[in-house]
């Protein structure tokens, strides 16, 4: 009983004198008037930045998307003319400028508010060595783990940025090859000649061969009779292409006069004369259909023959058959002194058998 009532009196919380309850509002009051500048200067400091962050990030991500809209506004106003095939259509500007202006819009959101927010750290007084050093640290441990990612967002990054290739155009990716129907960060489409979709990771494209930049050739080979006034039919050849040249749409899309190279191959009975023309980015397959089609009415009207290529073995000189194809194969059976041939005879009757 005794020590319960005495660690009861203990339990009792002693009553505060009113002394000692100044002393501890006083050293409040002072504390807070000590620190109160600090706080008020970190609180406007930290508003400060975070605005000058904010109003910043807004304006350059603006300044990228007005940029964006006049390169297209551009490419719209020149596509389906002269100077936009040469250049690029509308669609593979548009793609092209939408992926440079959301990774330029990433790099600028990334960059503008990771430094808003290290600043407001240092200013509340913390130690950033240990913070980069983890982020460091995360950062090699990532790019380990999605090298593949990392490979392929920057091959297209480069790639976007060079203008290797766009929508539209023709290319032979190694891999894969056809029309490009889109390109991406880290994928591109590709639409083959059958009419299948490849999707091809930028990383793992190590050559391109565009078909659909600069200029392309197109190229018709015609073949006559050898007997034929070689003269005459180059003069109906240079004739047709040049009235090609002035009818629209042809007039935009070959760029240099039709030439008559000459003779591409000799056969016994026939020549092929090759005809070429320097023609828009992608439009070499049609310009060589419409070609053949002229060339061919220009030749019946002429009376000039086209006539097919002769059999490879055709060319070859014929030779009569094989004298010895029939001849069979010697036997030792057909000699009867043979022991072969012995043994087959058949054995008279009445003759007595060998032991």
């Amino acid at each position: 009983m005794f020590w319960s009532a005495a660690l009861a009196a203990e339990e009792t919380p002693r009553p505060v004198s009113l002394d000692e309850a100044q002393r501890t509002a006083n050293d409040a009051a002072g504390w807070v008037e000590e620190n109160w500048s600090v706080w008020l200067s970190n609180s406007l400091r930290i508003i400060l930045i975070l605005v000058i962050a904010i109003v910043m990030r807004s304006l350059i991500r603006r300044g990228i998307t007005r940029l964006i809209a006049r390169m297209n506004r551009t490419a719209s106003a020149v596509d389906g003319t002269a100077l936009g095939g040469l250049l690029v259509n509308a669609e593979r500007r548009r793609q092209r400028s939408e992926a440079i202006g959301s990774v330029l819009r990433s790099v600028t959101s990334f960059l503008i508010m990771g430094t808003a927010a290290l600043t407001v750290l240092s200013v509340l007084k913390i130690n950033l060595a240990p913070l980069l050093a983890s982020a460091g640290v995360a950062g090699v441990a990532i790019g380990f783990g999605a090298r593949n990612l990392v490979t392929d967002f920057l091959s297209g990054v480069f790639m976007i940025l060079e203008d290797q290739y766009g929508v539209g155009d023709s290319i032979d990716a190694g891999v894969a090859s056809g029309e490009v129907i889109e390109v991406g960060l880290r994928v591109t489409k590709l639409r083959g000649t059958d009419g299948e979709i490849w999707y091809v990771r930028n990383g793992e494209v190590k050559r391109i061969g565009n078909l659909s930049q600069g200029w392309a050739t197109a190229g018709v080979d015609v073949q006559v009779r050898a007997d034929e006034d070689l003269d005459r039919v180059r003069e109906v050849l240079t004739r047709t292409g040049e009235e090609m040249q002035k009818d629209e749409p042809w007039t935009e899309r070959l760029w240099e006069p039709v030439e008559v190279l000459g003779l591409n191959a000799v056969y016994l009975d026939s020549v092929v004369i090759r005809v070429s023309a320097k023609t828009m980015p992608g439009k070499a397959l049609g310009v060589e259909r419409e070609l053949r089609w002229r060339i061919k009415q220009a030749l019946d009207a002429e009376g000039i023959r086209i006539v097919g290529r002769p059999a490879e073995a055709n060319l070859e000189t014929e030779s009569g058959p094989d004298p010895m194809a029939a001849v069979a194969a010697p036997s030792v059976l057909s000699n009867p002194a043979s022991p072969q041939s012995q043994a087959t005879t058949p054995i008279p009757p009445g003759q007595p058998l060998g032991k």
